[in-house]
């Protein structure tokens, strides 16, 4: 029963994320590492764009095996985002810099996760 559920459960946090930096872009903005090109909202949209079709094709068996490894590379990818994040927050408050910090281990789970939701759907 597990094994069936995550995709779904990782689809769905991939759906989430999209949908939440579509519908509240600002904090994910300030994330955007300042040496990529370009507006950070863009690269906002563009992340939300990529996590929207990336839950998609998790969530269907036919492309599960590829979209789940693309998710995989999209985690690693964004890596620079979260210590972007966990950089500029170190002067706030405890509970905001802590949650900050925990994004960038955070990373290792959710890769490996979406790893094994590719190598189950083989």
């Amino acid at each position: 029963m597990r094994r069936v559920r995550s995709p779904q459960l990782l689809a769905g946090l991939l759906a989430g994320a999209g949908v939440a930096h579509l519908l509240v872009p600002k904090p994910f903005d300030s994330m955007v590492p300042r040496v990529l090109p370009g507006s950070p909202r863009s690269w906002t949209y563009a992340s939300a764009a990529v996590e929207l079709a990336l839950a998609a094709g998790v969530a269907l068996p036919r492309t599960r095996q590829r979209a789940a490894t693309a998710t995989a590379a999209f985690f690693v990818a964004v890596l620079p985002g979260n210590v972007q994040m966990a950089v500029d927050w170190r002067d706030r408050p405890a509970p905001l810099r802590r949650a900050a910090q925990a994004r960038v281990p955070l990373q290792v789970p959710l890769v490996l996760w979406a790893r094994k939701v590719a190598r189950d759907a083989e």
